[in-house]
């Protein structure tokens, strides 16, 4: 079964965001919004949670420290303990004062690179996948609202052409 979506066209992010606030408050669906820049505020508008991308990167960034621990007592202790500048290499707690810029870097690496990789697999923007962009206006000086229809689509499409909307759309998916 085919679901429908009603796409709303807006000419200023102004009229787009007293829309969505419109919209929600009739307790609406809005499916997505697309625009050609970023809205100060929609996020809250639309009642999107916040993001957990910050969780995500303290723990890779603990994940690079424990790496970074441990490869260089391992290298540095272990496997083949050298004198360097006349500091011991008896243990590791000896010589972690000169380990600290490793750690540091190892500790930003692992947080940098895999919350990057998190956040395109989590925006499923994975290589070579084909754009999702309903209309090529959004990107130069329209804003859409996607908003669900569950059996109320006259009564939506009302609602949308009075909050400003200059092109209103029923679509199949």
């Amino acid at each position: 079964m085919a679901s429908k979506v009603i796409h709303a066209l807006y000419n200023d992010d102004d009229i787009l965001m007293k829309a969505v606030k419109e919209v929600r408050s009739a307790h609406h669906h809005i499916e997505e919004v697309y625009t050609p820049f970023p809205v100060h505020g929609l996020d809250k508008a639309m009642g999107l949670a916040d993001t957990r991308i910050a969780i995500t990167s303290f723990m890779y960034g603990c994940l690079g420290l424990a790496v970074a621990i441990v490869m260089m007592n391992y290298m540095m202790i272990q496997d083949w303990p050298q004198d360097i500048g006349g500091k011991p290499s008896f243990t590791y707690l000896d010589n972690m004062p000169a380990f600290v810029p490793i750690m540091f870097e190892m500790t930003v690496f692992f947080a940098a690179h895999l919350m990057v990789i998190t956040f395109y697999l989590r925006s499923k923007m994975w290589p070579f996948k084909k754009a999702e962009n309903p209309d090529i206006r959004t990107t130069d000086d329209h804003f859409l609202m996607e908003v669900g229809v569950h059996d109320n689509e006259k009564e939506l499409t009302e609602l949308l052409w009075e909050t400003g909307a200059v092109e209103v759309n029923t679509i199949e998916k």
